[in-house]
């Protein structure tokens, strides 16, 4: 059991997902910023400005914060956002990768067998 799991921490997998996490944490930070820095001002200037604050009282002491609630949302939407566009423009460059490839191994036929293939459509077309 110890070497399975030493194989399976030796396998690229784990050095992947570790630096996707590293590099989605920082990522959050980036958009928490964004949002909170540069969207929520943005949108204050209709009105309130900061959305953390925004509450409804329910009773004394019961507070319904849905203004974090906004903000979380708002993080969300931005962050599947630009996933998407990431994607997007992967999925892009692997269709052109993948057309650069196919006509680059598509073989060049050879004149004579171009000949050939003519003389048999027209004796084809004859008969």
């Amino acid at each position: 059991m110890i070497k399975e799991f030493r194989e399976f921490i030796a396998k690229g997998n784990m050095l992947d997902l570790a630096i996707g996490i590293v590099i989605g944490a920082a990522f959050t930070t980036v958009i928490n910023s964004f949002v909170k820095d540069i969207i929520t001002p943005i949108i204050g200037l209709a009105g309130n400005s900061n959305f953390d604050d925004l509450q409804l009282e329910m009773k004394p002491g019961v507070h319904l914060m849905y203004g974090a609630f906004l903000t979380a949302v708002l993080n969300f939407v931005i962050v599947a956002f630009v996933l998407f566009l990431v994607v997007k423009a992967y999925n892009a460059m692997k269709r052109k990768q993948e057309v650069q490839t196919d006509t680059a191994a598509a073989p060049e036929i050879p004149n004579d067998e171009k000949l050939l293939t003519e003389i048999r459509d027209l004796l084809k077309a004859k008969g």
